[in-house]
This record gives structure tokens, sequence and C-alpha cells, in this order.
């Protein structure tokens, strides 16, 4: 659980700092009062956080572990970035086109008829969280790379 928190924690800050970035190039900016961006800027950051979660479980399960940012970063990486952007392409098609809970301003740079931005969004964090839990992993849940990495054999004869 403590992984994951972390795991959330990143994910809320640097996707709020994603988001407040973005925020203009959807026509919510222009739209809305001050409130409302907020509102909408904190709400999509807790559906990343949701996003970002549910792909570091997607890749906990496919890796057979819960500490892959850590044992397996490449791997479960690639699986976290190809599962959020899957996921955002359809969300971003299916909220824009199909139910209009949001749409883009025209300086949306577009690919696909998909906002780029967004998919930057979970081609870029990912690696980065994945960098910053790796900083912070040791110190957190006490642990040394070294002493983790050294086979056990090799820990006690080093006593």
């Amino acid at each position: 659980m403590a992984r994951a928190g972390l795991w959330s924690a990143l994910a809320f800050v640097l996707n709020l700092t994603w988001e407040i970035a973005q925020v203009r190039l959807y026509t919510i900016w222009a739209a809305a009062d001050g409130m409302s961006v907020a509102w909408a800027l904190f709400h999509c950051s807790l559906g990343d956080v949701v996003i970002a979660l549910a792909m570091f479980a997607l890749a906990g399960m496919v890796l057979w572990r819960a500490d892959w940012p850590v044992s397996h970063p490449w791997t479960g990486g690639v699986i976290v970035v190809i599962g959020a952007l899957a996921f955002t392409a359809w969300s971003e098609w299916y909220n824009v086109y199909r139910v209009g809970n949001w749409g883009y301003t025209a300086s949306m740079p577009m690919i696909f008829g998909i906002g780029l931005s967004p998919l930057l969004q979970w081609l870029i964090l990912p690696p980065v969280m994945v960098i910053i839990y790796r900083m912070l992993e040791p110190m957190l849940f006490g642990k040394s790379r070294d002493l983790r990495a050294r086979p056990m054999r090799s820990i006690h004869q080093s006593q």
C-alpha cells in the first residue's frame, strides 16, 4: 500500500502541474470562471491519479512485483505508458466527440483528432515518475539499493 501511495502522490503532483500547464489548450479556460477552472484542474488531476494507479497495479500484476519501479523500471514503465496512452486516446475521443464533456481550443496540437498534449502527458510523466520513485523509495522505505542488490550470502559475509 505504501508503494501505491508514493506512486499516487507523485502522480498527483506531476499531473496537476501538467494540467495547469495545458489548461489553456481546452475551451474551459475561456468559458468558465476561476473556481470552475480550479475545480476542473483538481478533478482532472484526481482522474489522472486513478489512471496512474490502475496502470501501476497492472504493471505489478503483469510483472508479479509490487516494487516494479525499482526491480523492473523499463518493463513496468512501458506497460504504464502503453496502457495510459491507450486509455487517454479513448477517453479524449469519447469526452470530446461523443459526450462533449470538454473541448479543444484551436491552439491544441492534434494527432488523429486527439489532443497531443494529453498524449504527451502519458508519454513523458510515467518515466519521470519512475525516476523520482526510484530516488525516493530507499529513503521512504528504509532499504538500501546496495543491500537489496547483493545476494544474502554476501551481506552476511560482510558483517
